[in-house]
């Protein structure tokens, strides 16, 4: 069944559970009412008041009853007007708002001194928010749970995806009973990256961490016979930075661009994270002074490394093919270029061109990789005992240059619900994936090699 008419079939379900429900409530309203009018019409009071009915008709009880109305209408305005204050203000709180607004928003209460009162009080109304929200929707979920087998299916799929690592341990059950409910929606590649993060606070270790040191990510590649740039062996503050042409200036440890300049001559330099002309030395030493002092980057530390270009003639630079891997498994994988300003491209492991909701006002549409370059980016990581890493190159007129290994990308949490159901369910399956090789005695050789000549580098 493809995506379409899994929509058109759910859409379906939707409008029959509402419409079953709906049916069965106006019978028995039906019912209800036949049953009241009966009992009046019947009664002994109705006959009693007859007489007394018919006396109502005075002037004097008429105004009676006219004021006795108005007091009611008067009441009711109230209410009204009461309950409209209150919908606006429920409103204004579900009303979606552009990032900018809410930060200037952030930013008033903070430079008024009232940030704190504020980020309290969120918390407060979030904590109560969600409590109510996921109890809501376990209770639907219990309701459902002895409904007709499609029902309870569909609803249970649309619960999933909304509950994620909320999801309670009866509806999980269900997924290893004979309903056999898919857990799919559950997974998120947020949620996981963020766990891993915090196993690397907790241990202070982790294989794909090991990598992120640039030194040790080129001999690790150098060992797998993939093409590395020239680098700089020491490192330099940024007023050290020898001048000259045909080099990458790039932070120690940085990501996502920042701190890193292409410098085709010491009068032709460009701004890789907002793909801003640099026109001479003094401005780009003012633009990494900048870096620092904002944070952009963490430390004056930096490296030099070959200038590798797509386009020698026109000195155009390589574009950016990064490679989201999952233990053997290309999920996702990103085109960059950076000239005339920085654009973006999303694939499918596939070849497909895909949306993630990353980047949305900077696509444009790229050229792509062959299936040979994803099997070495699969290849690569595969020999590496992590169930995530991603692997970044550049995209020369000779064919992939090594760039870096990036165990979190930046701004990771960007990706839209669907994109990230996707590649939370390829880093469960790569868990799982290393976890049985692990058991099974893989020995990841390579990468033991490695990190013990790192560890001796490290000690002496």
């Amino acid at each position: 069944m493809n995506h379409s008419t899994e929509q058109g079939y759910a859409e379906q379900l939707d409008q029959l559970i509402e419409t079953e429900a709906k049916v069965n409530k106006t019978k028995a309203e039906i019912k209800k009412h036949e049953k009241l009018i009966k009992q009046i019409v019947e009664s002994k009071s109705l006959k009693k008041t007859a007489r007394l009915r018919k006396l109502t008709s005075s002037n004097k009880e008429k105004d009676i009853y006219i004021k006795n109305l108005e007091e009611e209408i008067m009441t009711y305005h109230f209410k009204l007007s009461t309950l409209k204050e209150e919908s606006d203000r429920l409103r204004m709180q579900m009303q979606r708002f552009d990032y900018e607004s809410i930060w200037r928003y952030a930013k008033n209460k903070k430079d008024n001194g009232e940030i704190i009162e504020l980020l309290n009080q969120y918390i407060n109304q979030h904590s109560i928010a969600d409590e109510n929200f996921n109890h809501l929707l376990q209770s639907v979920a219990r309701i459902f749970s002895s409904e007709p087998y499609e029902y309870k299916k569909h609803i249970y799929q649309k619960l999933f995806e909304v509950l994620k690592e909320k999801t309670p341990e009866f509806m999980v059950r269900s997924a290893f009973s004979n309903d056999n409910f898919s857990l799919k929606k559950v997974a998120s590649y947020r949620a996981s990256l963020t766990n891993r993060m915090r196993q690397y606070q907790i241990i202070g270790e982790l294989p794909e961490i090991l990598l992120d040191d640039k030194k040790t990510a080129y001999r690790f590649m150098e060992s797998q016979q993939v093409r590395i740039p020239w680098s700089s062996s020491e490192s330099y503050t940024y007023k050290q930075i020898p001048q000259q042409a045909n080099m990458v200036i790039k932070p120690v440890d940085g990501a996502g661009g920042r701190g890193v300049y292409i410098v085709n001559d010491i009068n032709d330099i460009i701004n890789v994270k907002n793909a801003e002309r640099l026109s001479n030395w003094d401005l780009l030493l003012n633009r990494m002074e900048k870096d620092i002092l904002e944070n952009r980057v963490e430390k004056d530390q930096w490296i030099i490394e070959e200038l590798i270009l797509e386009n020698k003639n026109d000195k155009v630079p390589a574009r950016d093919i990064k490679f989201y891997c999952f233990y053997g498994q290309v999920g996702l994988v990103l085109e960059i270029i950076r000239t005339p300003e920085t654009k973006y491209c999303w694939w499918d492991a596939e070849g497909n061109r895909v949306f993630t909701g990353k980047y949305n006002n900077s696509l444009f549409e790229g050229t792509g990789v062959s299936n040979d370059e994803t099997e070495l980016a699969a290849q690569i990581s595969s020999l590496i005992p992590a169930p995530f890493i991603r692997i970044d190159f550049l995209k020369s007129e000779d064919g992939l240059v090594f760039g870096e290994f990036t165990p979190k990308p930046g701004n990771y949490d960007e990706f839209d619900n669907e994109t990230d159901e996707l590649l939370g369910n390829y880093f469960l399956k790569a868990q799982g994936k290393l976890e049985y090789d692990l058991i099974n005695g893989k020995q990841f050789l390579d990468y033991k090699k490695i990190k013990q000549i790192a560890k001796n580098g490290s000690a002496g």
